[in-house]
């Protein structure tokens, strides 16, 4: 057994805080940092603080975190057992004392709600701040690919040779240090062999083109795609490499539904230990073989995908509290007992036997009641009700360009009224969000006609919403400072922020501090403030966890007012969608059956 070093993760966040210098050194300066520089001053700027928070370093770089383990499986084993299992994060406990058990060839799902640690707990996995052998080689899709001069497949095929000089250069170093009958040997050349560099190209394209890439866009340089774009580029090479630890955090944020469909299909194959962040219960049900559930500070876990989850958890959870009330009815009797004993001496004499099995039963640890799950209540204002035409669409023809030979919509008549629930699905690049941006007036179309009511008020969630947000100031400041014309009252802004879920520390924590989930629930909290007609919501669900898409859900349909929502949760839509539209070859179709039908046809199409 093995106590964690913190030595590598010292070094990896040194070399993070070098690379961070090394842009500030590169990057142009304003008037002001160029005055500050000549007159010895600091020029670091709030983007510099807010880079080295969102990655989790403290002023010089080094990892905010704090961890503690033991290993307790062989060092030389693919499974990975430890106990003392602790993480600190901002001197805030997410995990104490807690097991963790990862079997080769199993995939995890890891839950818990927002802020409850998920990702800091991968980032700490990742950096080896846990005691992680070292032959077990760990890959953690937390940032998009670099923007390079190399195409999306020349970049992933370069990743992969390199991946494959690293092994061999791994079994080099064990032959010499350790001799030819080295254990370790074994799994690296079954890895080198699987590599089979002659199909490198073959293998990268099939990756790219499932996760949505077409001829023209896997021959496109890195640093001329947009961040999700590189993104699903750095999520191929993770796929091609296929590491021993494979760790992905919302791996389907960037994803439109046909590719999440076939990153569905392709992980149910991984044949490595995966663990997985997703708010998809559909995604859950679909890949994981086990669950990791991150409820009370602690980890637990459960064999089989989400739903046995539930339905385990509902079960221990039924048991729990049928001794709880059992073990309170019998400390209750025995409380009883003992004050009618008066001054009898037999009496006292029983009542003092009794008072040492409460003690006993104390000292033991007495049965907890179970602590529900935190649910909050999404609800969007009343609105005025108005008649239609709401928003049409008459014959509209657009194109970014202007060309007609580059026309993402062609004659396309469409409406949105005080009643629809649209969810819009088909392949990214086909225009759903541009459909979103002509609705808007954002952009203008060519040809045809965009009819708006005159009272209409449009509210929008894009995916960039987010971008909004000051990172510096907490949810409280900047919501009093965006609305200061509303209220100057924290405590109102409290409120207005807990009816979003964004309670206690989430409402006074600096926001690049908090999970992308929580600062999803400022945005939606900004959104209900300006009490729009009608809501454009544009990947909503990204970083919520699984029962806030379900408030989402009970907050749309109860929402008196027009909603239109391109999403890639399957289980969202099924929840609201009145109306589905295909968006492909240059129009909107409507599509006559569920949503879970559409996915069944996406899925019949899949080539691994």
């Amino acid at each position: 057994m093995s106590t964690v070093s913190a030595s590598k993760a010292k070094r990896e966040a040194k070399k993070a805080a070098k690379a961070a210098e090394g842009k500030l050194k590169t990057k142009k300066l304003t008037k002001k940092e160029k005055e500050k520089l000549e007159s010895g001053g600091d020029v670091s700027s709030a983007a510099d603080e807010i880079e080295k928070l969102k990655l989790q370093q403290d002023k010089d770089g080094l990892s905010d975190r704090v961890t503690t383990g033991v290993l307790d499986s062989l060092e030389t084993s693919r499974d990975i057992k430890m106990s003392s299992v602790s993480l600190l994060f901002h001197g805030k406990v997410l995990l104490q004392d807690s097991s963790l058990e990862l079997n080769y060839g199993r995939r995890y799902g890891l839950l818990g709600e927002n802020g409850c640690g998920k990702s800091t707990f991968l980032r700490a996995l990742a950096a080896r701040e846990y005691p992680i052998p070292e032959h077990i080689d760990v890959y953690l899709l937390n940032e998009p690919a670099n923007a390079s001069e190399y195409s999306a497949l020349d970049w992933v095929v370069r990743e992969a040779e390199s991946e494959l000089a690293r092994l061999e250069k791994e079994v080099e170093d064990i032959i010499v240090n350790d001799g030819p009958e080295s254990p370790l040997l074994e799994p690296l050349y079954e890895k080198i062999d699987e590599m089979d560099p002659s199909t490198f190209e073959a293998r990268a394209a099939v990756i790219l083109t499932g996760l949505g890439f077409n001829a023209q866009t896997i021959k496109k340089k890195t640093k001329d795609m947009s961040g999700g774009w590189r993104m699903r580029v750095a999520l191929a090479k993770a796929l091609f490499v296929k590491p021993t630890l494979l760790l992905l955090d919302d791996p389907t944020a960037h994803l439109d539904l046909e590719a999440c469909v076939w990153l569905e299909e392709y992980l149910k194959l991984f044949d490595k230990t995966l663990i997985l962040v997703s708010h998809s219960e559909d995604f859950l049900n679909g890949v994981c073989t086990n669950m990791i559930d991150m409820r009370m500070k602690k980890i637990t876990q459960y064999g089989g995908n989400y739903d046995a989850y539930v339905k385990t958890r509902t079960e221990l959870e039924t048991n729990q509290m049928k001794q709880y009330y059992k073990q309170q009815e019998e400390i209750q009797h025995i409380k009883k007992f003992i004050a009618s004993a008066g001054t009898y001496a037999n009496l006292v004499r029983q009542a003092k036997s009794r008072q040492k099995i409460l003690d006993k039963m104390e000292a033991d640890g007495l049965i907890q009641p179970v602590v529900p799950d935190k649910v909050f209540t999404f609800k969007f204002p009343e609105v005025e009700r108005l008649p239609p035409p709401v928003l049409s669409f008459d014959d509209i023809s657009f194109a970014y360009d202007g060309n007609p030979e580059h026309y993402l919509y062609k004659d396309l008549s469409f409406g949105v009224d005080m009643d629809s629930r649209i969810a819009l699905v088909g392949p990214n690049g086909v225009g759903k969000s541009t459909l979103l941006k002509l609705m808007t007036g954002e952009l203008q179309p060519q040809k045809g006609r965009v009819s708006k009511h005159t009272h209409l008020k449009i509210g929008v969630y894009s995916q960039h919403s987010a971008d909004q947000l000051d990172l510096t100031k907490t949810p409280l400041e900047f919501v009093r400072d965006k609305f200061s014309h509303i209220s100057q009252d924290f405590q109102y802004w409290r409120g207005q922020l807990g009816r979003f879920g964004l309670t206690g520390e989430g409402q006074t924590s600096q926001m690049a501090t908090l999970s992308e989930g929580q600062r999803s629930r400022v945005v939606f909290a900004l959104l209900a403030l300006e009490h729009p007609n009608v809501l454009l919501l544009d990947e909503p669900t990204n970083g919520l966890d699984i029962p806030t898409i379900d408030s989402l859900a009970e907050a749309i349909n109860s929402f008196n007012g027009g909603v239109c929502v391109v999403s890639h949760d399957f289980r969202l839509l099924d929840k609201i969608a009145k109306d589905i539209y295909v968006v492909e070859n240059q129009t909107a179709t409507r599509w006559d059956g569920t949503i879970g039908q559409y996915k069944a046809k996406l899925a019949k199409n899949i080539v691994l």
